[in-house]
């Protein structure tokens, strides 16, 4: 069985429906590597994320603002013999996206962030407050390009 690219955009978008999280790598001011799992809303090309104001992922955010954003989905572990530890693989289906950071200031903006956020993990229309919206932090990563692959399916 072999891997697959994807390239037809709606299979693309499938995947990144499906997916409860992303990882998103980064790489801070010392060249090291940092990747954590995230919460994420997409539409139309762009990723959507939020968190708190402060900390190490938003320094590094700011400092260096490429990143990669990996998703991975339907991982089911398969063999042609259950005997033979060679012949074991995992079936799955990923996407691999990368851009740069953009922050969003804008209120109206950020509320916009977070309903398409919300809206990837339920269908409920959701209310944020002035002060919700004042003191979270936006971000948006326009994937370019965006790359899928699978494989066993």
């Amino acid at each position: 069985m072999r891997n697959r690219t994807i390239t037809d955009l709606k299979e693309i978008e499938a995947i990144i429906k499906n997916a409860r999280f992303c990882h998103l790598a980064m790489s801070s001011s010392d060249n090291m590597p940092y990747v954590i799992p995230m919460n994420f809303g997409y539409k139309d090309g762009v990723f959507y994320f939020h968190g708190a104001a402060k900390g190490k992922k938003i320094q590094i955010l700011k400092d260096r603002p490429s990143v990669c954003i990996a998703i991975s989905t339907d991982q089911e572990l398969r063999w042609q013999n259950e005997n033979v530890a060679c012949s074991y693989s995992m079936k799955y289906r990923s996407i691999l996206a990368h851009g740069k950071v953009e922050f969003i200031q804008d209120p109206e903006e950020k509320k916009i962030c977070l309903e398409i956020v919300m809206s990837h993990y339920s269908e409920r229309e959701f209310i944020f407050s002035p002060p919700s919206l004042r003191e979270v932090c936006c971000w948006k990563i326009k994937a370019d390009p965006l790359e899928g692959r699978i494989y066993g399916y």
